[in-house]
Protein backbone atom coordinates (compact mmCIF):
# COMPACT_ATOMS: atom_id res chain seq x y z
CA UNK A 1 0.00 0.00 0.00
CA UNK A 2 1.25 3.49 -0.75
CA UNK A 3 1.56 6.79 0.59
CA UNK A 4 0.60 10.10 -0.35
CA UNK A 5 1.85 13.58 1.15
CA UNK A 6 -0.72 15.45 2.68
CA UNK A 7 1.19 18.15 4.41
CA UNK A 8 4.85 19.46 4.40
CA UNK A 9 6.00 21.37 7.60
CA UNK A 10 9.23 23.67 8.33
CA UNK A 11 9.54 21.49 11.60
CA UNK A 12 10.06 17.86 12.37
CA UNK A 13 7.82 18.67 15.63
CA UNK A 14 4.63 20.23 13.69
CA UNK A 15 4.17 16.59 11.76
CA UNK A 16 4.28 15.38 14.68
CA UNK A 17 2.15 17.03 16.79
CA UNK A 18 0.11 16.60 13.36
CA UNK A 19 0.86 13.37 13.24
CA UNK A 20 -0.78 12.43 17.17
CA UNK A 21 -4.38 13.83 15.66
CA UNK A 22 -4.75 11.66 12.63
CA UNK A 23 -3.68 8.54 14.47
CA UNK A 24 -5.77 9.77 17.95
CA UNK A 25 -8.73 9.58 14.80
CA UNK A 26 -7.60 6.04 13.42
CA UNK A 27 -6.09 7.54 10.58
CA UNK A 28 -2.64 5.76 9.69
CA UNK A 29 0.05 8.26 9.34
CA UNK A 30 3.60 8.83 9.30
CA UNK A 31 6.43 11.40 9.58
CA UNK A 32 9.22 11.14 6.77
CA UNK A 33 12.12 13.99 7.27
CA UNK A 34 11.88 15.74 3.83
CA UNK A 35 15.75 17.76 3.81
CA UNK A 36 19.06 18.18 5.51
CA UNK A 37 19.22 18.89 9.13
CA UNK A 38 19.65 22.29 10.48
CA UNK A 39 22.78 23.66 11.77
CA UNK A 40 21.27 26.53 13.49
CA UNK A 41 18.58 24.58 15.53
CA UNK A 42 15.56 26.05 13.34
CA UNK A 43 14.62 22.43 13.15
CA UNK A 44 14.04 20.17 10.36
CA UNK A 45 11.34 19.68 6.98
CA UNK A 46 8.95 16.73 7.20
CA UNK A 47 6.41 15.15 4.99
CA UNK A 48 3.21 14.28 6.88
CA UNK A 49 1.48 11.15 4.48
CA UNK A 50 -1.30 9.11 4.95
CA UNK A 51 -2.52 6.20 2.83
CA UNK A 52 -4.55 7.83 -0.48
CA UNK A 53 -7.52 6.34 0.65
CA UNK A 54 -7.54 8.56 4.08
CA UNK A 55 -6.64 11.28 2.16
CA UNK A 56 -9.44 13.49 2.22
CA UNK A 57 -10.16 12.76 6.05
CA UNK A 58 -6.55 13.85 6.57
CA UNK A 59 -7.47 17.24 5.12
CA UNK A 60 -10.66 17.49 6.94
CA UNK A 61 -9.06 16.73 10.09
CA UNK A 62 -6.34 19.37 9.09
CA UNK A 63 -7.96 22.20 8.16
CA UNK A 64 -8.69 25.02 10.09
CA UNK A 65 -12.62 25.57 11.24
CA UNK A 66 -14.28 27.98 8.92
CA UNK A 67 -16.56 30.32 10.88
CA UNK A 68 -16.98 31.01 14.31
CA UNK A 69 -19.46 29.96 16.80
CA UNK A 70 -21.66 32.38 18.74
CA UNK A 71 -21.96 32.59 22.15
CA UNK A 72 -26.02 31.46 21.90
CA UNK A 73 -24.40 27.92 19.78
CA UNK A 74 -21.15 27.62 22.51
CA UNK A 75 -23.77 27.49 25.26
CA UNK A 76 -25.65 24.86 23.41
CA UNK A 77 -22.64 22.94 23.02
CA UNK A 78 -22.17 23.03 26.72
CA UNK A 79 -19.21 25.57 26.21
CA UNK A 80 -20.55 28.81 28.39
CA UNK A 81 -18.81 31.28 29.55
CA UNK A 82 -19.33 31.19 33.47
CA UNK A 83 -17.57 34.39 34.25
CA UNK A 84 -19.24 36.62 36.22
Amino acid sequence: MGWITVKTTGTYWEAELMLQLLVAHQVPARVVPHGVLSQFGCGTPAALQVHPQDQWTAFLLLSPVDEELSDNQLADHGFADNQD
